[in-house]
């Protein structure tokens, strides 16, 4: 009797969650119900599972609904009907076909219209939906010869009223206006909430037909869906057979030239792999993904294969990853096995220049209607939830930004914000809207609206309208195409090296890098700035704590560093176990046999299933339930603590000690959501050398991409710092010598024009590209006949140096383009067929203070090229100690001059902490740690320049300074402003810094392990 449900995912409409609805209709004995969200198949795959799990018929379709006006409510009767509504949701979202207002061309799809869009002709399989409220309008004659194609409707949409206040709060949101301007059109009538069957049945007793009809319908709608079977396409070739041949035959001469000693190893493995992923029908799947390998390699991009599909010998040999399984012990179950019943996914990364080509080829190739990224539901959060419901009831500009900035406990107590807190809370794990997957691209066998409509987001690539969870669910599994600035600096690098000095590098001959010397000496004492993933000064830190210098070792760290594991104490622990391997007993003689590699201590997901198979005696799936627990993928919480029951009765039963259990169960938990699998940190470390490598031998060129591919976990300041440490001599932006980005001529690097914030993209890009072709500018005069320019941006150019190769000052170029752009009209310029010859004008010669130039430097680009924040402060005292000296001070009180690069927030329950990031006079960096009581007294004041005073602490081989007092070191006063002694303190206010603000519960926390380094009995 209920046709027309509504749940939260009909977006700012919809107020139940498809278990609510379901559980009500369970609750009220419903035998049949309909989902029939508003232009969305969101839900239906999680409301068909349901319903069969409690025994309720599912009839699935969606409403059709066009600027809020409702046209119709459409039913599938079957599988091809869900095909059939995609198809026409998909028109309208992805190529504007206007959806007609009655009669849509459907046969697998019942059509229910409303009172208000009743057609002049009505097909078969259309009836017309008739309220409650609505019988009194039978009597009417126009009405009664509809009465033979009449069906109750009963829409559901919200439950109770606070619910009903909800939805027309989602309405409001909606239509971004206030809850008072909403007319009655624009929400739901108060009767949508699920009634007594028996009730409604009776109301219709006059009309018999109009039951019949419904019932009907019912019966008539039949949506099977099977789970069971991949979606997928299935074949790269034309069939299973074909596809297995040629796999056979890559992967082979892949090993031949992986392994040309014809390793016995290998061989074995590959025919041990190649039974199985033939066995369980993923051929395909692999071929697919080396196919799009194949076009980025013959298109010249470089690609990084990570996660789990590392452990396989064969895409390492087809060179999806470029990770050795045999030389890490990595072994394929990890990844493929044959109790595993969905395909796995390949992880692969490109430049973030070059995903997008990658992702037109896909579809290309495998036809736009076999191919979509998956969708994603973003829930309103905190913020945006305090924001958009007090928008609703009206609030202020100031008081949203109260609510939105201030935890709850700090915002006012007054009626209007209690109302706003109490449908806030309402409203979270809401859907506000779709959204698409940062990277799970979906390749179906059967067109894709089969199973979803699509929508169109800004970026350009059609989505579906369920998740990746559901996509995974019905047998669609995803390919991650994924994008990094980290191979754009590599690629980037490997390209101007050959450019600049005609060497070509082989980065992607891992041997090059991963055994080289120097790479490893740089490792070991965190030498790592712009090289990914090892930059960030926690990661250098760690490195020095381990003094890491080989490919192993860099491997475990790039795990141990993620927060499971620093939770844990983990980290802590094989820091000195690294370091003093003589000084501690394994403590079960399992974490021996099985860990031995990283001390016993447990560093990957792989290690975590290894214990709870080889300690706990878990079963192989439910070391699986742990994987998937511990890599996000698993939705279960009733499903994690069955195998934390089973693991807890295993070990009574194998005997181990209560306390033992607990502390091995305790280590496994802190992992959940967090470790990395070994194979990813393998593929994340060869990446790191390669970066690496390039760092060391060509430190120019690499820091001069790094600066072009944004950087990483630093400001453009820091990389720019970092190449003149390499030698190099900066120099402000030219418009006779740089380019749109920042480029190199031998040991001169010039700052691309792309730097100048204040100066519009399309004039950064025009100065180089008129420059090529027709020569370098030879005076202002000659750039501004050239250049579509309006004087305030020619005037940044100016204060910039940007003109400096006319030898004359900036204050003679500032009258001289007064002069010259006066009634000149920048989109009218043009050279002219002959020359006039200039004008002279004699200026007065004015003498310019030297750091005038470095003041215009932080204003234009926000750090000083032509001077050190260090040389424009007031002081001359530099420190009494330098960075490279720390580690001879422990226990020891140091006074330090630094200019600040970065500080992360970290919360502790005593209150927020910092860690800074610093570098001396001479350039070099080092780092400090700022506790809650210092903070207090000494607060950081932005960037620049500080006094510091602290205790060196040297943690295995690593100096930091736990601060006592700081104080922020006053600039001289800008000579630019010499009369105006306020503003001349202005620019040196600017100064930034980098700040990662981690909003988490502090750690370590109460269930931190202190691993034992005793053997437990």
């Amino acid at each position: 009797m209920f046709l027309n449900c509504h749940s939260y995912h009909s977006l700012r409409y919809g107020t139940v969650s498809i278990e609510d609805l379901v559980h009500q209709a369970v609750d009220l004995n419903i035998k049949a119900l309909a989902l029939t969200d508003i232009n969305t198949v969101t839900g239906i795959y999680d409301f068909y599972r349901l319903c069969q799990e409690h025994h309720i018929k599912p009839l699935v379709g969606a409403e059709i609904r066009v600027e809020n006006e409702p046209y119709y409510i459409c039913l599938a009767k079957n599988a091809a009907g869900i095909a059939e509504i995609n198809r026409l949701l998909t028109g309208y979202n992805c190529d504007n076909i206007t959806i007609p207002r009655t009669n849509p061309s459907f046969e697998n799809t019942y059509v229910i219209y409303p009172l208000s869009n009743i057609p002049e002709i009505l097909y078969e399989n259309a009836f017309i939906g008739i309220r409650q409220d609505e019988m009194n309008l039978l009597i009417r004659p126009e009405m009664r010869k509809w009465i033979e194609k009449m069906v109750i409707l009963h829409p559901v949409t919200f439950d109770g009223t606070e619910e009903y206040e909800l939805h027309k709060i989602l309405r409001a949101i909606d239509g971004n206006t206030l809850i008072s301007k909403l007319s009655e059109s624009d929400y739901c009538r108060s009767t949508e909430t699920f009634t007594d069957k028996k009730q409604l049945l009776n109301s219709y007793k006059p009309y018999p037909k109009i039951i019949e009809n419904t019932k009907y319908l019912v019966n008539s709608c039949s949506f099977d869906f099977d789970f069971s079977t991949p979606k997928n396409k299935q074949y790269f070739t034309d069939s299973k057979e074909q596809d297995f041949k040629l796999l056979r035959q890559l992967a082979f001469e892949g090993l031949k030239k992986r392994y040309p000693d014809g390793n016995p190893d290998a061989i074995a493995r590959v025919n041990k792999e190649l039974k199985v992923i033939d066995h369980l029908n993923f051929c395909g799947y692999f071929l697919i993904t080396w196919d799009i390998i194949q076009y980025s390699n013959r298109t010249g991009f470089m690609h990084v294969g990570r996660g789990s599909g590392a452990n396989s010998i064969v895409s390492y040999c087809i060179g999806i990853t470029d990770i050795c399984p045999l030389e890490l012990d990595l072994y394929f179950e990890r990844f493929l096995n044959l109790n595993r019943k969905t395909p796995p996914d390949f992880d692969i990364d490109w430049s973030w220049q070059t995903r997008d080509v990658i992702l037109d080829y896909i579809f290309k190739k495998y036809g736009k209607d076999h191919v979509a990224f998956c969708g994603t539901n973003v829930e309103f959060k905190y913020r945006s939830i305090f924001r958009e419901v007090g928008k609703a009831f009206g609030l202020p500009k100031e008081e949203l930004d109260a609510l939105a900035g201030k935890p709850m406990d700090q915002h006012d107590n007054n009626s209007v914000f209690r109302s706003v807190h109490y449908y806030g809370k309402m409203l979270e794990k809401y859907p506000n809207q779709r959204s698409m997957h940062s990277c799970g691209i979906l390749i179906s066998e059967e067109p894709i609206t089969t199973y979803s409509a699509l929508e169109m987001p800004p970026k350009g690539f059609p989505i579906v309208q369920f998740d990746m969870h559901t996509a995974e669910a019905i047998g669609l599994e995803k390919f991650d195409i994924l994008s990094q600035r980290g191979l754009g600096t590599i690629k980037d690098t490997v390209n101007l090296i050959r450019e600049k000095r005609g060497i070509t590098v082989d980065i992607r001959d891992t041997t090059l890098s991963k055994n080289e010397a120097r790479c490893n000496e740089f490792l070991s004492i965190g030498r790592t700035i712009g090289c990914f993933y090892i930059e960030s000064p926690a990661m250098r830190g760690l490195l020095r704590r381990l003094k890491c210098e080989n490919y192993k070792v860099l491997v475990a760290a790039s795990s141990i560093i993620r927060p499971g594991v620093a939770q844990s104490g983990m980290m802590r622990e094989y820091i000195f176990r690294h370091n003093n391997p003589d000084k501690f007993e394994y403590f079960h003689e399992v974490f021996e046999q099985e860990l031995g590699e990283t001390y016993g201590i447990m560093v990957y997901q792989e290690d975590v299933i290894k214990i709870a198979l080889h300690f706990g005696g878990l079963s192989a799936p439910d070391g699986d339930v742990l994987r998937r627990a511990m890599s996000g993928k698993g939705r279960s919480l009733s499903a994690l603590q069955k195998v934390k029951d089973h693991f807890f009765e295993s070990c009574k039963e194998l005997g181990h000690p209560e306390q033992l259990s607990k502390e091995v169960y305790r280590q496994i938990e802190s992992f959940a959501g967090y470790s990395f699998c070994k194979a990813h940190s393998a593929s994340y470390a060869v990446e790191s050398y390669q970066s690496l490598y390039l760092k060391v031998y060509y430190p120019i060129e690499f820091m001069v991409c790094a600066i072009n591919n944004g950087g990483g976990f630093y400001r453009t300041e820091v990389y720019v710092h970092e190449a003149k440490m390499s030698g190099a001599t900066i120099h402000n932006p030219c418009v006779n010598l740089s380019e749109f980005q920042t480029t190199v001529y031998d040991k001169e690097v010039y700052l691309g024009l792309m730097h100048i914030e204040k100066v519009e993209g399309r004039i950064a890009q025009m100065i180089p590209e008129e420059r090529k072709d027709h020569g370098n500018f030879t005076s202002l005069e000659n750039f501004i006949k050239r250049i579509p320019i309006g004087i305030e941006t020619l005037q940044i150019l100016i204060f910039i140096g940007a003109f400096r190769f006319t030898g004359k000052q900036k204050h003679e170029l500032l009258i001289e383009a007064r002069f010259l752009m006066t009634g000149n009209r920048p989109d009218t310029r043009q050279l002219t067929l002959l020359e006039e010859p200039k004008k002279e004008y004699q200026l007065p010669a004015i003498e310019r203070d030297p750091f005038e130039d470095a003041f215009d430097e932080i204003e234009i680009l926000g750090f000083p090229v032509s001077f050190s924040p260090f040389d424009l402060l007031q002081t001359k005292y530099r420190g009494n100690v330098m960075a490279k000296d720390l580690t001879k001070f422990h226990k020891r009180q140091v006074r330090m001059l630094a200019y600040l690069i970065s500080r992360k927030h970290v919360p502790t329950k005593k209150g927020a902490m910092f860690f800074g990031t610093w570098i001396d006079v001479e350039g070099e960096y080092f780092d400090t740690a700022h506790f809650p009581n210092c903070l207090e007294e000494y607060p950081f004041q932005g960037g620049g320049c500080y006094l510091l005073l602290g205790t060196v602490e040297v943690d295995f081989h690593f100096p930091t300074i736990t601060i006592h007092k700081m104080s922020k070191m006053p600039f001289i006063p800008d000579p630019r402003y010499s009369m105006d002694g306020s503003k001349s303190l202005e620019t040196a206010r600017t100064l930034r810094e980098d700040i990662s603000m981690t909003q988490r519960k502090p750690y370590p926390q109460e269930q931190e392990i202190g691993l034992p380094r005793q053997r437990m009995r």
